[in-house]
Parts: structure tokens; C-alpha cells; sequence
């Protein structure tokens, strides 16, 4: 899937009227963690596996809808309660990232 692809889904998943440019950096930071969990050795890895580009989108759009609320424990106002599982991103969303691994010789 091309980042274009990935924008556009982005966008019509959050519904967001921000341009490609802030959309493409949270697919990066996004890709950064699928990849961080992906290959845990192996700092040279930088593009996400095909089959985890959805998992990419979905960990971009919590993000950006979490924008402005960064690392919020708990918050209530008018009957709303809100509270993050993570500061960053949630291991639930984390955990569905196999991590790559290989024999050492």
C-alpha cells in the first residue's frame, strides 16, 4: 500500500481536514512504533510489512484523534469521563504486531 493510499484512508477514517503533510508524519510516527515491535533488533527495518498497514493506519488515526489530549490519565466534564490505557500508544493495539525474530549463529 503506497503512503497516498494510506493518507486517504487515514483521512476518511478520522474524517480530518488536515493536509497530507500532518497526516503522512502521524503514518510515520505510527510506522516507527509497528516497527520498533516488528523488529526489535533490527534498527535498520523502516518499512512496515504489508500485512500490518492497516494496523499502521489504525495507531496513526488514535494519534491524531488523541491530538490535543496527549497522555491524559483521566479527565471528566459534563458526564464524559475519559482516561488512556498508554500515554502513547495502547499495548492493545501493540500486541497484534507478531515480532519478526531469526537464529543467531
Amino acid at each position: 500500500m503506497t503512503i497516498t493510499e494510506k493518507v486517504t484512508i487515514l483521512r476518511d477514517m478520522t474524517g480530518s481536514e488536515d493536509n497530507d503533510k500532518t497526516l503522512a508524519a502521524y503514518l510515520a510516527s505510527a510506522a516507527k512504533a509497528v516497527c520498533n515491535r516488528c523488529y526489535p533488533f533490527d534498527e535498520t527495518k523502516t518499512e512496515v510489512p504489508n500485512r500490518y498497514a492497516m494496523d499502521q493506519i489504525e495507531i496513526a488515526a488514535y494519534l491524531l484523534n488523541k491530538r490535543g489530549a496527549e497522555g491524559q490519565l483521566s479527565h471528566s466534564e459534563n458526564g464524559i469521563s475519559r482516561t488512556y490505557e498508554a500515554a502513547s500508544i495502547p499495548e492493545s493495539m501493540l500486541k497484534r504486531i507478531t515480532p519478526y525474530c531469526g537464529v543467531v549463529q
